[in-house]
């Protein structure tokens, strides 16, 4: 029962690995990536694993496979449609209302989802991320998001979030110290604590 996890962690690498290839490559929307076999050599992995790494990027819309071309970088993050709906929802404060609503409801279960997965390293390392950068929220919701490890999840508060940007509702970082109380907080697999702390990052009243 052990080995479809590590496969599974192996995948989960992979996909960081690449994701961090293609900034440090400069890669744009439009612009072809290495093939399978140059990922393979390249981040030093099987090609069934770089296969699913791939595949999983696609679910999420960050890249598109054109037979007999190879595969381009997709600007998900310009999505057409997510800018189309958003200018229906700024004529709706009700509808702009439920943006923020569910944006709330996804980053909770996220949160959830990422106690029962993250490990004693990847809390260390995000404690550390935390000290050492001058983030956005969003940043640190992404890096939650990632460490739910559920791609429906992630491919939701993505959008979510492009919403949130096109509505131009911003979120104002709270202090960090807000933010290691919220890791900390995984570490318990409290969803009461949890959803406690994250009420208190985005000053939600708990009544």
């Amino acid at each position: 029962m052990a080995q479809p996890e590590k496969s599974t962690k192996v995948y989960v690498e992979i996909v960081r690995q690449l994701r961090e290839m293609i900034n440090k490559d400069g890669l744009k929307p439009g612009d072809k990536i290495p093939s399978e076999r140059e990922l393979s050599e390249r981040l030093i992995a099987g090609r069934s694993s770089v296969r699913e790494a791939l595949r999983a990027l696609e679910l999420l819309g960050l890249i598109e496979t054109r037979r007999g071309e190879g595969t381009f970088i997709r600007d998900f993050r310009g999505n057409q449609l997510v800018q189309l709906l958003s200018t229906f929802i700024l004529q709706d404060e009700k509808a702009k209302d439920d943006v923020v609503e569910t944006k709330n409801m996804i980053e909770a279960d996220c949160l959830y989802l990422a106690a029962e997965k993250i490990n004693e390293d990847e809390i260390r390392r995000l404690k550390v991320w935390i000290d050492d950068h001058n983030f956005e929220d969003e940043e640190f919701f992404r890096r939650i998001a990632d460490l739910a490890d559920n791609h429906l999840f992630y491919r939701i508060w993505y959008i979510l979030n492009d919403y949130y940007k096109a509505l131009n509702l911003k979120v104002i970082p709270a202090p960090k110290e807000d933010y290691h109380l919220l890791v900390d907080s995984l570490t318990t697999k409290s969803g009461g604590l949890i959803l406690k702390r994250y009420r208190m990052l985005r000053k939600l009243s708990d009544e």
